[in-house]
């Protein structure tokens, strides 16, 4: 059976077969997938959020040596990120600045409340909380770090290993976006919102990703179908890709419907074979109804989707206000250590959208693409015109 043919600008400009790309997913898009999905036609991209440098590199070369094909690497960016080259950076300038040190066990950083509610959790879910628990997660955090210094050495190491192209999944790339050019790279920004569609844009990125709140993972307040007409309007010419609740080819299809030249596909991909995820909460995915998710701030300190477990709930009952981004990873991250310790996989965060209720089989990543455009393709090409009548001729 011949392939079909999707062919958009960002094609052209990633250098790819479809207007599919692999949503950045920290700790799922690692290698594996990332290649399945470039071999496929799509981009893979790998979500690289809280790997360091070593780590990047490691996963790099292990997807170029998987695939000739285009690929990406995803973080975040924190405010304060200063750019290549300028001061505390090593780009010839000093060396970037150092995080602060810890006590022994970071959690003594946090005010009393979070502590209570971390001893809380630790007795409702039966959670360990010896020492040899807290040296594991105080490693964790030392070997990340907390602050712009991290991503700062993440940056310099991807323009070192010459990635294709730099995906920033939160803040804004705009500061790196000549850095990333000079070395034949492309740059995408996710936004959740019209303002930030228009930062990102005036900072030089290539592509723009206008994520809807159907999403998995961190998202904002706005639909994707409300969202991406107006981040299309508001960028022109800059291409945009659609994300959040778009999981088969009628979602790639309404997509492109609605302005867009493409996808970000997180989800639809996160319960592939290929993907970096426990097998346990692969299937609390795939179980899930398209009301299983909810929106928390407990993991992050930002507002992300994730199906429900009784750990967001107690949280969301406790009213405590959560904290920025980095210390409020110290509450998440000390009892999610704790749930992998006790082997309660169950209350770790499990980013997923509201396409879950749609997903029901675990597939092969290529799979997943081909029927996606397959179904796409059909649809526009076919489908269509079989339902919808159109007509521009004058009334009689």
């Amino acid at each position: 059976m011949a392939r079909p043919v999707l062919h958009t600008r960002v094609c052209d400009i990633l250098g790819i077969e479809y207007p599919v790309v692999l949503a950045g997913m920290g700790g799922v898009a690692t290698a594996e997938l990332v290649a399945a999905v470039s071999e496929a036609g799509g981009l893979g991209v790998i979500g690289a959020a809280t790997m360091s440098p070593e780590e990047i590199e490691e996963q790099v070369r292990k997807v170029r040596s998987l695939t000739d094909k285009p690929f990406g690497v995803d973080i975040l960016l924190p405010s304060g990120v200063a750019p290549t080259g300028a001061p505390g950076g090593n780009g010839g300038q000093g060396a970037p600045a150092e995080m602060p040190q810890l006590p022994k066990n970071p959690i003594e950083l946090l005010p009393q409340p979070y502590k209570d509610f971390i001893r809380k959790a630790k007795q409702e879910f039966g959670l360990p909380d010896d020492e040899e628990t807290q040296e594991e997660f105080s490693r964790s955090i030392r070997r990340v770090g907390l602050g712009p210094a991290f991503a700062k050495r993440q940056i310099e190491k991807m323009l070192e290993l010459k990635v294709p192209v730099f995906a920033s999944g939160l803040g804004n790339p705009g500061p790196f976006v000549e850095a990333f050019h000079a070395i034949g790279a492309k740059v995408i920004a996710l936004v959740g919102n019209v303002k930030n569609a228009r930062r990102v844009a005036e900072g030089g990125v290539d592509i723009i990703v206008a994520q809807g709140t159907e999403a998995g993972g961190h998202t904002g307040r706005i639909g994707t179908m409300a969202l991406v007409p107006q981040v299309v309007d508001a960028v022109a010419p800059i291409p945009v890709l659609a994300a959040g609740g778009i999981g088969d080819g009628r979602g790639l299809a309404a997509a492109l419907a609605l302005g867009a030249d493409g996808v970000w596909v997180g989800t639809a991909f996160l319960v592939t074979k290929e993907a970096n995820w426990p097998q346990v909460l692969k299937e609390r995915i795939l179980a899930a109804t398209e009301e299983d998710t909810r929106v928390t701030r407990l993991y992050s300190g930002k507002t992300m989707r994730n199906i429900n477990n009784p750990l967001i709930e107690l949280w969301e009952q406790s009213g405590i206000p959560a904290l920025p981004m980095g210390p409020q990873g110290l509450v998440s991250g000390e009892l999610m250590n704790a749930a992998r310790r006790a082997g309660k996989l169950e209350l770790l965060m499990n980013p997923a959208g509201q396409i879950a209720g749609m997903l029901h089989e675990m597939k092969p990543a290529r799979q997943v693409l081909e029927e996606m455009v397959t179904q796409a393709a059909e649809i526009l090409g076919r489908d269509l015109g079989e339902r919808v009548r159109v007509s521009t001729s004058a009334p009689a």
